[in-house]
């Protein structure tokens, strides 16, 4: 049965990408990865001698000029695999070069050892000398690692069994991915639909609560039947992030993870005490969410179903371009016009769905080429356009980051990357709301907005709790059963949801089955990135050119500072508490709104 779904070649060349600006065909990709190999295997002649000025330079520069051609080269073959997963030629090229990439991360794992055994005479003389000054932040930052650098042959061993270590997080997505299979439920209209991952969202934002509970309880049922195994998963990985941690000297594994962002442990524990604060302010939001829903008890099931049906639109590219347009405003014509040129004449975005094509949203970074945007737009769908200027906040700020920074500054840590996507989102939302001019539409942005701070802010500091506390009892050598986890994050639940709140047994199980928590300490940065963002939107909306300008200086940092610093220059201080208060006062003021909005 046809699908509606156009074939790859079928799309319009308009409505695609143009990846020209990476290669111009295929051919010369694999001409220039055949070169690059080669390239690659110079590494190893500057081993034993990185000891002077001139050596230091000459690497750098080698360095530098390997990670350009590199970029290109993985950007290039992952992006045409996105087009159509099934294309096994692009899949291939992907993997290729993943393999010699492996390859080339061992036999280059000697810089660090060699560099850090040298004198301090000699490091000295680095950091003074001109001839570097070009990379003393990069050196500062190597040097910063110099109490967790083992020898070059211990370095050698640990960059060897990286493939083994990462065998819990293969294992996790093969069996959560792949061999975890759901029964079909039948939908709100009578008719069958198959649950999957994706669609598991998709029935708990059904109107019907039969729907929603029948699909919550078969879905948590195969967890349920393997909780064991998911178990022994997630402890495996949370062992490895503490042996990686004890091996190279840190006091902890939190500590371990923060520290190669320039992030103190301070940060990540002031979110939980701040955000756990405010939580009075949540159980209001779901108390009225009970009532919205004329419901005589609120469960997990309840929490992802709009309390206002969506509004009708019908926005085409060109009209989601101009009304996000519209939105940013407040950053300047500079900023608006190459977003709009980029999005719609320079072609950085893959546009619309077709079939095999990657699902979700993303943009990709580049320093010689545009930051391309994969997206699966929908004219009728509002959140589609919320999308669009997500991911073209990621794309801006990449795009003023390689157009200020040298291509050794110009990318940024990922504790910066979800503010300038979720910033634009912020002036979206607001410009939205102030053009409005029904009750309905008002009241589904602010719904939006208050369940989008819901998910980032307090959702992601649960989990960041969650990761604390078990990483904890590794660290004490204590036993890490499903029993365990369930019982830790039970008790999450209960302090995150409150006591008027209903915890099915079923939601204990949710831990097992969150990818974040193969990447230890990551989802933090989800929530300190939305409360940066809050914060950011209010100065630029309330200030005038100066607190603009900040902002937009803050998107040419790159990684040219620390995170912090650099994000002190644009206004905000994510070592005390106000950027996280300001987000919570927020989220309390657009309760008060949605309960005035709805009577």
């Amino acid at each position: 049965m046809d699908s509606g779904v156009k074939k790859r070649h079928e799309v319009a060349v308009g409505d695609t990408w143009d990846l020209t600006r990476i290669y111009k065909n295929d051919e010369k990709w694999r001409e220039d990865f055949d070169d690059w190999k080669v390239f690659a295997q110079r590494v190893s002649s500057f081993r034993g001698t990185l000891n002077t000025v001139e050596a230091l330079v000459e690497f750098f520069r080698y360095e530098e000029d390997l990670s350009r051609e590199a970029e290109k080269l993985s950007v290039y073959a992952f992006l045409k695999s996105t087009e159509d997963l099934s294309n096994s030629k692009y899949q291939e090229m992907k993997n290729s070069f993943g393999l010699i990439a492996n390859v080339l991360a061992e036999a280059s794992s000697f810089v660090n050892p060699e560099l850090l055994a040298l004198s301090e005479e000699t490091w000295q003389a680095f950091l003074t000398d001109e001839r570097l000054a070009p990379w003393r932040v990069k050196l500062e930052r190597l040097r910063r690692m110099k109490p967790h650098t083992l020898s070059t042959e211990e370095e050698r061993l640990i960059a060897s069994v990286g493939e083994v270590v990462d065998v819990p997080a293969k294992t996790f997505s093969l069996l959560n991915d792949v061999e975890t299979k759901f029964e079909s439920l039948v939908d709100e209209t009578g008719r069958p639909q198959p649950l999957t991952h994706e669609t598991f969202q998709v029935f708990l934002q059904s109107p019907s609560r039969e729907v929603r509970k029948n699909a919550f309880e078969r879905f948590y049922a195969r967890y349920e039947e393997r909780q064991n195994t998911f178990s022994s998963l997630l402890e495996g990985s949370i062992r490895k992030d503490v042996f990686y941690a004890k091996a190279r000297g840190f006091d902890n594994s939190l500590q371990a993870a923060m520290f190669g962002e320039e992030i103190p442990e301070s940060v990540y524990l002031n979110l939980i005490e701040t955000v756990r604060k405010s939580l009075p302010a949540l159980f209001r939001y779901y108390e009225l969410r009970r009532k919205l829903l004329k419901l005589d008890n609120i469960h997990f099931y309840d929490v992802y179903v709009p309390v206002v049906s969506d509004i009708t639109v019908n926005y085409s590219w060109d009209d989601a371009v101009m009304l996000i347009g519209k939105a940013l405003a407040p950053l300047g014509d500079e900023y608006v016009e190459n977003f709009t040129r980029g999005v719609t004449v320079e072609r950085w975005c893959d546009r619309y769905e077709n079939e095999n094509k990657e699902s979700g949203a993303f943009s990709c970074p580049g320093y010689d080429f545009p930051p391309y945007i994969l997206i699966n737009y929908k004219p009728s769908i509002i959140e589609s356009v919320f999308t669009l200027a997500h991911e073209g906040g990621h794309s801006m700020h990449s795009w003023y980051s390689a157009r200020t920074q040298p291509y050794r500054y110009y990318d940024y840590v990922i504790f910066l990357a979800e503010i300038a996507s979720t910033f634009n989102e912020q002036l979206l939302a607001r410009y939205l709301f102030n053009e409005a001019k029904d009750r309905k539409t008002k009241a589904w942005i602010v719904n939006r907005e208050l369940d989008s701070i819901r998910a980032t802010i307090f959702r992601q500091t649960m989990f960041a709790e969650f990761e604390h506390r078990t990483h904890k009892i590794a660290e004490d050598n204590s036993p890490l059963s499903a029993m365990t986890f369930r019982q830790v994050y039970r008790g999450v639940l209960d302090e995150y949801f409150g006591s008027d709140f209903v915890i099915d047994d079923a939601l204990e199980l949710e831990c097992l089955r969150i990818p974040h928590f193969y990447r230890g300490f990551y989802v933090y940065k989800y929530a300190t990135g939305l409360s940066a963002a809050i914060a950011l939107a209010d100065r630029v909306l309330g200030g005038g050119d100066a607190e603009r300008d900040a902002y937009l200086g803050f998107l040419k940092s790159g990684s040219s500072s620390s995170p912090l610093d650099i994000l002190r220059g644009a206004g905000v201080d994510m070592e005390k508490p106000s950027a996280i208060e300001n987000a919570m006062k927020r989220f309390e003021t657009l309760v008060d709104t949605l309960e005035e909005i709805m009577g």
